[in-house]
This record gives structure tokens, C-alpha cells and sequence, in this order.
């Protein structure tokens, strides 16, 4: 969430910031200016009648005849001045309730060294690693290899979820379940992370915390409810929602705490199952692992002080980037354009996975610097030195990675002519010693 204050005083820098995310809703943001404006209008109106109050009652403790007019008059006074406080302040909780409502809706504003562009187009390549594989035959998608080898089966799948889900059999589950431990097993002893294993169900205030509430509602799978489910946890007055990410429960490990500055950064990783809807046709995407309504993924978050979230955020994108280069996936980094990032972030990078099949570099881990804007929103904060006052902390997240399109990128680049394909070797521990899926 944006600050009120530097929106407010702010307006038209923030409107061009917007702008350049492709934010066009101008009358929503001069709402948000007379309604700042009014918020600071009524503090003033209520303080001043509170200091009226105050002082009427000093006047009317010094009238020593309590029965006279003069003391029915003060009394009187009191009584007029409290209902006007009382309506004072009712005005103002509906002014700050419409205003944190708009604030809630709006993206962050891109950070300064974030280029401009408002689509996929504009992205700034910043490197690319590896050689393109090359192949004496007409390489095969995932879904042909997959299914040839019988490691994934998407038949069963839909008959028993429905469609763009998918059953990893035999040695497809064996290499999704070690890809997600190596993942681990990397993050923690060569980068430092914490591992953490978090619940799947979540609080809706977790998930506005990270911004997927209210903007990513429809996309999202919220527990249906019964009358033993309101009993049980309705009535602790918040839905569950299943994660679309791990960001979700990991970033709120430290909602509403304030930290020390001297443990920053704090950096956690973690595996989790996503849940997304994802409701609507994306062409290509709907066919096979790309896009699916539950996947796997190792999640990357870290916590730092506002002055180091840039070395943070370099930092974050070479640890998820440092898996693809171990499995020896030809892959590019690429920055993303002010209006092609995430929701919540202010700078981003995307990991490129090669997919010769499609002949396309594809999406496979989003590293991103958020600011404060989650940790505004969940209220945590470090406090500098032993007794500075509380700020709010800077958070950054990234796949670490996308296990499910990391195994695409395996099946297609590693695969050979006689249909099998090869193990990359980091895995190969995790597969009992296997440096190849075998051809039927």
C-alpha cells in the first residue's frame, strides 16, 4: 500500500508515476486528493473542538453554584461539543475507510531505474547464459515427451480435477520431488536461507498483505463454507484462501513485528503446492504444464533494510538464477517494464527459460523489490539501533524456482532423438544415480 502522505502532497508526481505503469484512473486519484484533504481538515476541526471542550470544562469546574444557569449553560456546552466531536469523528472514519479502500487498489509506483513500456515488448534484456540447445530432429513439447515417456498424464488428470491439471507417474514424479530438494538443499547451504515449511491455507489479511487481495480475488481459491466451517472458523471472523504462492504465508511470517536492525536481511525459502484459477485463455499457455491451476514451486523472500534493497534484490535474482545454470538451462534475465510488473513490486527481473518447442524464451522466476508497500500493508518493521523509531522494512520475493516449468525446460532441452531424456547432473543424486529417462 502507498503512502497517504506522499500521495497525498505528492499528487502529481504519483499520477505520472502511475501513468507510467499504464494507471489511467486520473478521477479515482483526484478522489484520493480531496479526500486526503478532507481527512487533514476534520483532524484539525475535531482537535480544535476537542481543545474547546477541554476548556469548557475547566470553565465550568471553577462555577462553584452547581444548581445556577451558568453552570446549566456550561453543562450544556459540553453536551453540545461532545455530539459534535462524536460527529466529527464518525466523518472521519468513513473519509479514512474510503480512503484506505482506494489505497488498497492502487500499484506501487515503479522504482526511478525501472524502464518505460507498458507490455512484454518493452522488457530490457540484461543478459543471456548458455548455448541454445541444438537438436538433428524437430523437437517435441513437453506434453509429447512427457506423455511418450509416461511421466505425465493429463487424461487422468482432467477426469478426476478437470482440466489444466496434471498427474506426474513414476520417474516424472521422481524428478519434480528432487528438483524441489535440490532447489532447498541450494538456497539454504550455498545462499543462506532458512527453510521454512508453511501452511497452504491462509488468512484473507495474509493475502492483502502481499497485495493479492483485493486486486487478485477472482484468480484465487477461497474455501467454500458450510455451517460447521462458520462454527469452527468463521466465526473467527476471516476466510481461508489456498496460497497462490508461498510469498503469501512466508512474507507474513512478520506481520505486525518489528525486527532489529541488526538481523537484516532476513532471508527465508520454502516449498509449497499453489492454487490459481487463472480464469481465461491464454493460447498456448492452456496446453500442457505452463500455465495450471496447481503447480510446485521454492520460494524466495528476504527482508532488508530501505537503503540495501537494490544489492538485495541483485542478490535474490543470481540465487534463482544460479539453479538454472547448475541443471545447464539456457535461459536470459530480463528487466522488467514499468507497466509489465507484478501488482505490488517497484522493480523486477524475470528469469527466461528456452523452450525449443514454442522457440521462445518463457517466464520461469520473477524476482521483485516491493518496498514497503507489502510491509506497509502488514505493519512490519525494524527498529534502528536499540531505540529508533520503528520503519518499515523493505521486502523482496522470487521463484526459486517454478518447479513444474523448470521440469518443462528439462524434458524439451534434454531431450534426444530416440525419445528419452538426460538427467541433468545436480539431479542425479536425488534420482538414485539415473543419468537418463529411458525411451519405452
Amino acid at each position: 500500500m502507498l503512502d497517504l502522505r506522499h500521495v497525498s502532497e505528492n499528487l502529481p508526481e504519483v499520477k505520472a508515476a502511475l501513468t507510467r505503469r499504464g494507471f489511467a484512473d486520473a478521477e479515482l486519484l483526484d478522489r484520493l486528493g480531496a479526500l486526503a484533504e478532507e481527512r487533514r481538515s476534520g483532524i484539525a476541526s475535531v482537535e480544535a473542538l476537542r481543545q474547546e471542550r477541554n476548556e469548557a470544562s475547566q470553565a465550568m469546574a471553577k462555577v462553584a453554584d452547581k444548581e445556577s444557569e451558568e453552570f446549566q449553560a456550561k453543562r450544556e456546552q459540553l453536551r453540545n461539543l461532545g455530539d459534535q466531536i462524536k460527529q466529527g469523528e464518525g466523518h472521519q472514519g468513513k473519509v479514512e475507510t474510503e480512503l484506505e479502500a482506494i489505497l488498497l487498489i492502487l500499484p506501487n509506483l515503479p522504482h526511478p531505474d525501472t524502464p518505460d513500456g507498458l507490455t512484454e515488448d518493452d522488457n530490457v534484456e540484461v543478459r543471456v547464459w548458455g548455448d541454445k540447445p541444438s537438436f538433428d530432429f524437430d523437437p517435441r513439447d513437453h506434453v509429447e515427451v512427457g506423455t511418450a515417456l509416461d511421466i505425465l498424464d493429463f487424461e487422468r488428470a482432467a477426469k478426476i480435477s478437470g482440466s489444466r491439471f496434471v498427474v506426474l507417474k513414476g520417474l516424472g514424479s521422481r524428478l519434480n520431488r528432487a528438483l524441489m530438494q535440490f532447489m532447498l538443499d541450494v538456497h539454504t547451504t550455498e545462499h543462506g536461507y532458512e527453510e521454512v515449511w508453511p501452511p497452504v491455507l491462509v488468512k484473507d489479511s495474509a493475502m492483502l498483505g502481499t497485495g493479492q487481495l483485493p486486486k487478485f480475488a477472482k484468480d484465487a481459491f477461497r474455501m467454500a463454507k458450510d455451517a460447521e466451517w462458520e462454527a469452527q472458523v468463521g466465526a473467527q471472523g476471516h476466510d481461508l484462501y489456498l496460497v497462490p504462492t508461498a510469498e503469501v504465508p512466508i512474507t507474513n511470517l512478520h506481520a505486525g513485528e518489528i525486527l532489529s536492525e541488526a538481523d537484516l536481511p532476513v532471508a527465508y525459502t520454502g516449498y509449497t503446492a499453489r492454487f490459481r484459477s487463472e480464469a481465461g485463455s491464454y493460447g498456448k499457455d492452456t496446453r500442457g504444464m505452463i500455465r495450471v491451476h496447481q503447480f510446485d514451486k521454492v520460494e524466495l523472500v528476504r527482508f532488508c533494510h530501505p537503503d540495501d534493497g537494490d544489492t538485495q534484490l541483485d542478490a535474490l535474482t543470481q540465487h534463482a538464477e544460479t539453479i538454472l545454470q547448475k541443471l545447464g538451462l539456457h535461459h536470459r534475465v530480463v528487466q522488467l517494464c514499468a507497466g509489465d510488473m507484478g501488482f505490488a513490486a517497484q522493480k523486477s527481473y524475470d528469469l527466461e527459460v528456452w523452450l525449443p518447442a514454442q522457440d521462445t524464451f518463457r517466464e520461469i522466476s520473477s524476482c521483485s523489490w516491493f518496498g514497503d508497500f507489502q510491509a506497509r500493508r502488514m505493519k512490519a518493521r525494524f527498529r534502528p539501533g536499540e531505540k529508533g523509531k520503528p520503519r518499515f522494512v523493505h521486502t523482496l520475493n522470487g521463484s526459486g524456482l517454478a518447479i513444474g516449468r523448470t521440469l518443462v525446460a528439462i524434458l524439451e532441452q534434454n531431450q534426444r532423438a530416440d525419445g528419452s531424456v538426460v538427467v541433468p547432473e545436480p539431479l542425479r543424486p536425488y534420482m538414485g544415480g539415473l543419468e537418463r529417462i529411458p525411451a519405452p
